[in-house]
């Protein structure tokens, strides 16, 4: 069911209320897992992302306890024209705040215009006012920042994207030749490759992943996170996974939105990373999505500071551009930055890599959905 705004008073998300006050049009919140239009609506918007839709809305409440809401102008009993798409992060260590979205590279507002988008902010300024600590929206642009009349702070992230419309011919010939080295050592190397959402991949997917961030100094997503995203997004998630003598040595998790493959997560076991496995997997996953006509490969965000990172990513001929995050909040300064940048402090970094592996397992599944 549809509500229409409240006005700036108290009551919990989804509450019947009156029109926004000051506001040139009714604003709606709906619940996206339960309200029918919203699927429809992220299929068909041309700016919508794997991130939009409902089963990694479900994904995130199932695994985290979020929970998801979306704000419109559309009235109940029409199609939805737009949305923006929220979580609210209930924690009594990170405060109570909405997110669009967490664990999400990005989540642009799907609106028609820059009034649309500006009804929507004041609606979701309005929601301040009941107890929360910020909002935070996770768009390349800056229209949010210009909108909004209350304190914003940013922050920027790079996104990687490349079209994958050309040939495989071409697309190789764009590759850095360190790239097509490692591809070309996998093949030499005799690894395996497979893929797909049983069991078997999962467990190896985790245990590659449980390495990679024990390396990264960063801790492991739950293993019900992943479980849960393969079993709700079904065909449109996969995970291709590299062995070398039947050992899974490298894995790779893509997901499928419209005409993108979206490179989520990837994962190694570091004494065979000189095999190429990562990068063979991803050559693999773009010739298996130019099979399928899509048109877009989705690298996500990268930090600034991890050139590593960046220049992986470039090398693969991909185009970047600027993500930045804005967190609205009520004062000056109160606005939290990336709650991921916790597990980056000296404190972090000098603790996590001598946990014992149960407890390094354990400190992901117990404070993840605190930062989300």
């Amino acid at each position: 069911m549809a509500h229409p705004s409240p006005q700036r008073q108290g009551g919990s998300p989804g509450a019947q209320t009156s029109p926004a006050r000051g506001a040139t049009a009714t604003t709606y919140e709906i619940n996206p897992l339960t309200d029918q239009r919203w699927q429809t609506f992220v299929a068909r918007h041309p700016r919508s992302s794997v991130f939009h839709s409902v089963p990694w809305l479900s994904a995130l409440a199932r695994t985290y306890g979020y929970k998801p809401v979306a704000y419109t102008t559309s009235p109940p009993g029409k199609d939805l024209d737009n949305g923006i798409v929220f979580c609210s992060v209930e924690s009594w260590i990170t405060g109570r705040r909405l997110v669009s979205l967490p664990f999400s590279d990005h989540c642009a507002p799907l609106v028609e215009d820059t009034d649309q988008l500006k009804q929507l902010v004041t609606r979701v300024e309005e929601a301040l006012e009941n107890k929360l600590a910020y909002v935070e929206f996770r768009t390349g642009g800056s229209e949010v920042g210009q909108i909004a009349s209350l304190p914003t702070a940013t922050s920027s992230y790079c996104l990687h994207e490349l079209d994958i419309g050309p040939d495989v011919d071409s697309l190789m010939n764009g590759l850095h030749m360190q790239i097509k080295r490692n591809i070309q050592r996998a093949q030499r190397e005799g690894l395996t490759y497979k893929e797909g959402r049983t069991a078997e991949l999962l467990d190896a997917f985790v245990r590659l992943n449980r390495l990679t961030r024990r390396r990264h100094q960063i801790p492991p997503q739950p293993p019900s996170w992943f479980a849960n995203l393969a079993a709700l997004l079904g065909d449109d998630l996969n995970f291709k996974v590299a062995c070398f003598n039947r050992r899974p040595v490298a894995a790779i998790m893509t997901l499928r939105h419209r005409d993108t493959i979206t490179y989520k997560y990837s994962c190694s076991d570091p004494e065979f990373n000189k095999l190429g496995g990562p990068s063979a997997l991803i050559w693999d996953a773009i010739q298996q999505a130019k099979h399928e006509g899509l048109r877009k490969l989705d690298f996500g965000r990268s930090d600034y500071s991890n050139q590593g990172l960046l220049t992986f990513k470039d090398r693969w001929g991909s185009q970047r551009s600027n993500l930045t995050y804005w967190t609205i909040s009520k004062e000056a300064g109160d606005a939290a930055g990336d709650q991921n940048q916790g597990w980056k402090t000296k404190a972090g970094k000098a603790i996590l890599p001598h946990l014992p592996e149960p407890v390094f397992a354990m400190v992901g599944r117990l404070f993840y959905r605190h930062i989300g």
